[in-house]
């Protein structure tokens, strides 16, 4: 409780100090208000002197300060400064437009057509690497496209590739030695069919090669010597058929013309391919019973060329009656393949001669040397056998003449064809023409990654084929030219679950039974970095004790890419944030290869318990994914803080003392300990002990309560003055403590107590003396403020006369202080000065240009009405002491 006197010399001081700040308070809105009133006298006065901000160019306005610079004078002598200009600043960042991203998927469609075929007419024989033609030129192709899109010159089957495209010129040029005779054989016109294959998109070019044949075959016999029994009763003009020349040669370059040895008895007669030697002259074997004769086929090429046989001529006996087949025409049909010794087809011819004239035998004439090792012919017979191999897909039909010859020599001949019948003996072959590998796993579906071609030798149905895939590939084939199928995706491919195919390719044909072949394909799909990192776990927590060892490891974060190399590597790293205001890489840290999160800084748990961090795993891919995790790292408490007692204060603060009832009974509540610890859990479970006292079995605290209580009622012996000294424990391990002292006084009225009447009236003393003071400081400080203002304004009333003097300085306008301020001496009459006002912080200036000071001069009462520098110099004054 204060005394009375205390007490009014702290209304008197509040009063005191309350006037004071009032007054000061009235002087800064009067000062505000005559700026305002002087600001709008001096515009009417043309007054002109305003500051106006200079924003500097060289770097953000949101980044530097304004700089003020005097834009134009003011006119007697008197400066106004105008309050700055509205400026809008805007950021570095410019307008952006913003432009639609349109992604335009663009689809692909090859439309496979046969584009226009091709035919070119050369000579046989030419020497390899000779031009056929120009099949860009002649195609309209672009030779630069040639090589990217693959073209080539593609054959049926097995067999040969004659001719080859040259991709940096466009030229078809011979590869393989063509030989008419060997393609065609006798085929009026020789044609070799090639195709022309481009890629990206199909394309299928149909190349006919016209084989022109050149003279490069003699005529020849299939004789050397041909061996005649003529009976001398032959009659002239008797005709004895002669075997015909061959020419592999065609048109006029075959046998054109033939020519007889010259003699009596013989003369040649020639009929299409049939030549006949005729006798001109009865025979007489008694003057000549032997001659030869030389038989000479000429061709019409040029060179010309030609081939002899002799034929041997012995003169008989007469046999009048030459062999008879039953049918001119013989035909046959036989299955491809059928096994040697099978029968064909068996002739017959019959003579009516008797005895040797009667015996005839057959043989085989005008056989090529193809036919001549399929087939042969029993003499005696005429059963006609297979003895080599029928193959349908070589030759499909056979045309064979048989000649039947008596003892004597008399011939007839008949015709016989056989034709193969095709048989299902050729399984469909696959031929992979190109192929994509690898695949990039982001391609679409649809794409085409290969080209295949399937063919089959038979006939037919035998030869129609079908070709499927495999059914658990993210693949499908899909019919394009004739036989030619394209491999394309049927979905979507994702390496990360397949990185390699094996594609099983299955072609059958339409045979009975059906024939089929396969043929597997190895696709490997390369990696896209398609797939981010992903962690482990969805968060991670860390437990840490606080007071940990800088660099300690906390905890570790995993994250897994399924990508391949580089795409898959994963790299982490802490994204920016803060933690109570700091960085938090001034808390932790991450190896960014292992993910191990180390602590870079000992933690206070006290401070803060627990803390989130983020994590981000990055690949190293291109561009690079990453993903984030969360780590909540908690910390753990540690016994480091001992209790804080809060009641009673601790010793040397203050003296705290209780009062104690004399008819307190036992059990009664005198105090109570109050304590806390900064520490958590058990290390904050507090225990209350008094260690000692001055009357050990008079009071008792609890143990937990803190609660000071009397053991049994007071006595009169009980000394009055009690001394506790109570310790506080926490339950840690190891245990703080902390002691405190608890002064009981047993007594009823403080009055009681000398020792405490002293010490309650010195401190009154005390507090009275220290208001007295500030009350007069405070009074002092207030007088010498008010004298000082006074003073000031008596100053300034004399200070308007001097204006009439005429050399009167200008009061310098206020200005910022980044800038250096040169004025002029002010002593220029008609003239006009100027102030230049450098800026600190640029190299140029600004320049204020004072019109003369006589010529609007204003009179004195005026002046002191208008002019501001006596409110400022009292605002400065007031600042100062303020300061």
């Amino acid at each position: 409780m204060f005394s009375n006197v205390t007490l009014y010399l702290i209304i008197a001081l509040c009063a005191t100090t309350f006037v004071f700040l009032v007054t000061i308070f009235v002087l800064a809105i009067v000062r505000c208000h005559a700026s305002v009133h002087m600001e709008e006298s001096a515009v009417m006065q043309g007054a002109q002197g305003v500051l106006v901000q200079n924003w500097p160019t060289a770097s953000s306005a949101a980044e530097v300060s304004p700089q003020w610079v005097l834009a134009s004078t003011a006119t007697a002598g008197t400066f106004a400064m105008a309050p700055p200009a509205v400026l809008v600043r805007m950021g570095d960042k410019g307008f952006s437009a913003l432009q639609p991203i349109f992604c335009f998927a663009s689809f692909i469609v090859a439309l496979h057509l046969v584009n226009g075929d091709l035919s070119y007419s050369i000579p046989e024989e030419m020497k390899l690497q000779s031009v056929i033609g120009n099949v860009a030129k002649d195609l309209s192709l672009d030779l630069r496209t040639l090589s990217s899109r693959k073209a080539r010159v593609d054959s049926e089957g097995t067999r040969k590739r004659y001719c080859d495209i040259n991709l940096s010129t466009g030229d078809l040029v011979t590869s393989e030695r063509m030989d008419r005779e060997s393609l065609c054989g006798k085929k009026p016109s020789c044609v070799v069919k090639v195709d022309l294959v481009l890629e990206n998109p199909l394309e299928l070019h149909r190349v006919s090669l016209h084989i022109q044949d050149v003279n490069d075959n003699s005529p020849t016999f299939n004789e050397n010597l041909i061996e005649l029994e003529i009976r001398e009763s032959a009659d002239k003009g008797y005709r004895f058929s002669i075997d015909e020349a061959h020419d592999a040669d065609i048109g006029q370059n075959a046998v054109q013309r033939y020519s007889l040895q010259k003699n009596n008895i013989f003369i040649l007669a020639v009929d299409g391919n049939k030549v006949d030697l005729v006798i001109e002259n009865k025979l007489d074997r008694e003057k000549q019973s032997e001659m030869s004769l030389l038989l000479t086929a000429l061709d019409g090429g040029s060179p010309q060329r030609s081939g002899t046989v002799v034929i041997h001529v012995t003169v008989l006996d007469a046999n009048d009656n030459a062999p008879v087949f039953n049918q001119i025409v013989y035909k046959a049909s036989l299955p491809e393949n059928s096994p040697p010794d099978t029968i064909v087809i068996q002739v017959s011819a019959t003579d009516a001669d008797e005895g040797v004239n009667g015996d005839v035998t057959y043989n085989f004439v005008h056989i090529s040397d193809e036919n001549v090792n399929v087939f042969s012919i029993d003499p005696k017979t005429g059963k006609i056998k297979v003895s080599g191999v029928v193959d349908f897909e070589e030759i499909s039909s056979f045309e064979i003449s048989v000649k039947a010859k008596d003892g004597l020599g008399l011939t007839s001949y008949a015709k016989i064809i056989i034709d193969v019948t095709d048989m299902n003996d050729n399984a469909p072959v696959i031929y992979l023409k190109s192929l994509t590998n690898p695949i990039p796993e982001n391609v679409s579906p649809g794409s085409e990654v290969g080209i295949i071609n399937v063919q089959d030798r038979d006939s037919e149905t035998n030869g129609q084929v079908r070709c499927s895939i495999q059914q658990n590939v993210p693949f499908k084939l899909v019919p394009s030219i004739k036989t030619y199928y394209s491999l394309v995706t049927a979905g979507q491919l994702d390496r990360e679950l397949v990185s390699d195919y094996n594609i099983t390719i299955t072609a059958t044909d339409e045979g009975s039974p059906p024939l089929s072949s396969s043929k597997t394909v190895q696709l490997s799909v390369a990696d896209i970095n398609d797939n981010p990192p992903v962690f482990e776990e969805q968060s991670y927590s860390a437990y840490v004790t606080e007071n940990n060892k800088p660099g300690s490891t906390l905890c570790s974060v995993t994250a897994r890419d399924p990508d391949w190399r580089q795409n898959g590597t994963v790299i982490y790293s802490l994204l920016t944030g803060e933690v109570n205001g700091a960085p938090v890489s001034s808390y932790l840290s991450v190896n960014g290869d292992t993910g191990v999160i180390h602590a870079v800084r000992s933690f206070d748990y006290e401070q803060f318990r627990s803390f989130k961090v983020h994590v981000m795993a990055r690949d190293n891919g291109s561009p690079p994914l990453s993903s984030n995790v969360t780590v909540s790292v908690f910390i753990s408490d540690v016994n480091d803080n001992s209790p804080q007692i809060l009641y009673p204060a601790p010793e040397g603060n203050s003296f705290m003392t209780e009062l104690v009832p004399k008819s307190a009974h036992g059990g009664s509540l005198v105090s109570k300990v109050i304590a806390v610890d900064a520490d958590s859990g058990q290390n904050a479970w507090l225990s209350y002990h008094i260690a000692k006292s001055t009357d050990p079995g008079l009071f008792t605290i609890g143990l937990h309560s803190g609660e000071i209580r009397t053991q049994r009622d007071i006595s009169e012996s009980d000394s009055m003055k009690q001394n506790l000294i109570v310790a506080v424990k926490d339950n840690g391990q190891p245990s703080l403590s902390a002691t405190c002292s608890m002064y009981l006084l047993i007594s009823d009225n403080l009055a009681e107590v000398p020792e405490l009447k002293d010490i309650s009236y010195e401190k009154n003393s005390k507090l009275t003396s220290y208001l007295i003071i500030a009350l007069v400081s405070v009074s002092t400080f207030f007088l010498t403020f008010i004298i000082i203002i006074l003073g000031v304004k008596f100053c300034r009333r004399r200070k308007p006369r001097l204006l009439f003097d005429g050399a009167v300085a200008i009061p310098s306008a206020y200005l910022p202080p980044n800038y250096a301020d040169v004025d002029g001496t002010g002593t220029l009459r008609s003239a006009y000065n100027y102030d230049a006002y450098l800026t600190t912080g640029s190299r140029t200036s600004d320049f204020k240009f004072v019109s003369s000071y006589n010529d609007n001069t204003l009179p004195a009462d005026q002046t002191l009405r208008k002019s501001p520098s006596d409110f400022a110099e009292v605002f400065g004054i007031v600042i100062l002491l303020l300061r």
